[in-house]
C-alpha cells in the first residue's frame, strides 16, 4: 500500500497529495532557513500584540501523557501487493539480472525462493500515533494504521511499550480502537463544542518515529470533504502534521481533543500546512459503538440520491437548489416500503435541513437502524413528510448485490437533442450511444452508455418517446426537459435546456 490513506479519492493527482500520516522507515533530511535580521522587521514585529498564548507549555504538561506511540507489525501475504502501513517495498529486478542474483543469494524477502515460486510473505513495520480516552485503558487511532496488523504495541511518554488489542475499526471514517491491560492509563476528554474557524490547536504524536512531538496552529476550516468516503466531516488545520502524526489527538488550548489527525495533502510527502482531522463528534459517535460492539451500524434509506442544482431545481418545482434528490430506491428498502418515490427531493429530516446529500447521509447513519426518520420531501412541487423507519447498512458486498449494475446493450444511433439514442434491449429506457462533445447535453454530463430511464416524468422505451417529452416540454412553455438517467450502477437527474433543441 502507499502512503494514500483512502482509495476513493477523485482524481490520481489527489491520490498522490492526500497522504496518510503513517511513519515509514526512511526519514528524509531537512533543510533549515534561517531569518534574515533588518530593523524594519524589528520595529515591525515589536508593534504588534502577542496573536496568542505566551506558551502552550501547561496544556502540553497536562495532555502529553495520554499520547502514545503505535507501531504495528503486518504481512504482505507473500503476494505482489505492497503491505500495509505505507511501508517502501524493494523493486523488482528481472529474472537472471546481476541484482536479482544478488538478492537470491542473501535472501532478499522481496524475491522468490530461488526455485521458481513467488516472493515469500514477510513481515513489515509501520507507525502510528493514539490517545487515551479513558484510565482502562481503551485508545482510539486510525484504522489505516492499524489495518491487517498481526500484531500492534502501544509505546507510553515514559517509554513503557504494552501489547495493544484490536477491539474494532470503522473503515468507512477510518477510526480505530484498542485496548490494553490495566486500569490507571492517563487519558485526555473530547470537546463537547466544535472548535471555530480561527480558534488555536495542537497536534501531539508520532511524526517519523520520533515520538512525543507537538505542534502549534489554528483551525482553518470545518466540514471539509476530501473524497474518502461518504461520511467526511474533517476539520482542516495548519498545526504541522507528518507521516507517523495517524491516529493522533488535535488538542484545543484547554487540553480537550476536538479531532483525530488522519491525512494531509502535500504534492511532496511533507508537512505543506494542510492537515486533516476527523471532527471530535464523528469520533466519539463511532468509537462509543466500537466499544459496545466492536462494529459500527448505521441508519439506512436504501436510495440512491444526487445534488439539487438550480437546473433541476425549476424543473421540480424545488425553490431553492438544496436537499437531495432521489435518482433510485432500492427495492423493499425502508424508503420504498414508506412510499418515498424517484423525483422526491428530501429537504430535511426531524425538523433539521440538509443542504446536499452529503449531509442527509450522514444524518440518516448517525441516528442508527430501527429509529423513525421525519423526512420533509418536495414532490411535484408541493411540500408533505414521510415517516421511515431505518434500517441497518448493509455491507459493502451486499450492496454490491442490492445495485448490480445493467449489462452492456448494443449501441447504435439516432440523432437528437445532440444525442444519439438507440432503444434498449432489456426495454429499460433509450440508451444513449454517442453525445455530442460541443451539445448541451455533454455539458450536463451526459456520455455514450447512459440510460434514459423517464423523459417530462414518463418513461421512456422508444427514442421518439424522449422526442414526444421535449415537444411537450416546449409546449408546456418549460425551461428544461428533465431526464432521469442511469450511468452504470448509479441514477441521477438531468435537465436538459428546452432552448438548446430548438
Amino acid at each position: 500500500m502507499s502512503v494514500l490513506p483512502f482509495s476513493s479519492f477523485a482524481t490520481r493527482r489527489l491520490r498522490d497529495a492526500l497522504l496518510g500520516a503513517v511513519a515509514v522507515a526512511v526519514i528524509g533530511g531537512a533543510v533549515v532557513e534561517r531569518d534574515v535580521f533588518t530593523p524594519s522587521r524589528a520595529l515591525a514585529d515589536s508593534s504588534q500584540p502577542s496573536a496568542g498564548p505566551a506558551s502552550f507549555a501547561d496544556v502540553v504538561d497536562r495532555v502529553k501523557s495520554s499520547v502514545v506511540s503505535i507501531k504495528v507489525k503486518m504481512s504482505d501475504g507473500g503476494d505482489d501487493a505492497d503491505a500495509e502501513g505505507d511501508q517502501p517495498s524493494m523493486p523488482q529486478f528481472p529474472p537472471g539480472s546481476p541484482f536479482d542474483r544478488f538478492f537470491h543469494q542473501f535472501g532478499s524477502p522481496d524475491q522468490g525462493d530461488g526455485n521458481g515460486g513467488g516472493r515469500r510473505p514477510h513481515l513489515s513495520m509501520a507507525q502510528g500515533s493514539g490517545f487515551f480516552i479513558s484510565a482502562d485503558g481503551y485508545v482510539v487511532t486510525n484504522n489505516h494504521v492499524v489495518d491487517h496488523a498481526t500484531e500492534v504495541n502501544v509505546t507510553m511518554s515514559d517509554g513503557k511499550t504494552l501489547d495493544a488489542t484490536v477491539i474494532g475499526v470503522d473503515p468507512k471514517t477510518d477510526l480505530a480502537l484498542l485496548k490494553v491491560k490495566g486500569d490507571s492509563f492517563p487519558f485526555v476528554s473530547f470537546a463537547e463544542k466544535a472548535p471555530r474557524v480561527g480558534d488555536w490547536v495542537l497536534a501531539v504524536g508520532n511524526p517519523f518515529g520520533l515520538g512525543g512531538t507537538v505542534t502549534a496552529g489554528i483551525v482553518s476550516a470545518r466540514g471539509r470533504d476530501i473524497g474518502s468516503g461518504p461520511y467526511d466531516d474533517f476539520l482542516q488545520i495548519d498545526a504541522p502534521v507528518n507521516h507517523g502524526n495517524s491516529g493522533g489527538p488535535t488538542f484545543n488550548a484547554d487540553g480537550q481533543v476536538v479531532g483525530v489527525n488522519t491525512a494531509i495533502f502535500s504534492p511532496s510527502g511533507g508537512s505543506v500546512g494542510i492537515g486533516f482531522a476527523i471532527a471530535a463528534d464523528v469520533v466519539k459517535s463511532v468509537v462509543a459503538q466500537l466499544k459496545e460492539s466492536g462494529v459500527v451500524e448505521r441508519g439506512w434509506l436504501g436510495v440512491e440520491i444526487q445534488p439539487v442544482t438550480p437546473d433541476l431545481a425549476d424543473s421540480l418545482g424545488v425553490k431553492d437548489a438544496a436537499g437531495a434528490l432521489v435518482a433510485k430506491e432500492t427495492a423493499s428498502s425502508p424508503a420504498a416500503v414508506a412510499g418515498v418515490k424517484v423525483g422526491d427531493v428530501i429537504t430535511a429530516v426531524n425538523g433539521d435541513k440538509v443542504a446536499d446529500p452529503k449531509e442527509l447521509a450522514r444524518r440518516v447513519a448517525a441516528l442508527g437502524p430501527k429509529k423513525i426518520a421525519e423526512l420533509a420531501i418536495v414532490r411535484n412541487g408541493a411540500a408533505q413528510t414521510i415517516d421511515v423507519t431505518l434500517g441497518t447498512m448493509p455491507a459493502e458486498k451486499q450492496l454490491a448485490k442490492l445495485e448490480a449494475p445493467a449489462s452492456p446493450e448494443r449501441l447504435s444511433s439516432l440523432a437528437k437533442l445532440g444525442l444519439k439514442l438507440q432503444r434498449s434491449g432489456n426495454d429499460e429506457g433509450v440508451t444513449v450511444s454517442e453525445v455530442n462533445p460541443d451539445s448541451a447535453a455533454a455539458e450536463r454530463g451526459l456520455q455514450a452508455g447512459d440510460i434514459i430511464l423517464d423523459a417530462g416524468g414518463k418513461s421512456v422505451s422508444h427514442p421518439e418517446d424522449v422526442a414526444q417529452a421535449l415537444e411537450s416540454a416546449k409546449a408546456d412553455g418549460k425551461k428544461a426537459l428533465l431526464l432521469r438517467v442511469k450511468s452504470a450502477d448509479n441514477v441521477r437527474f438531468v435537465a436538459l435546456p428546452v432552448k438548446a433543441a430548438s
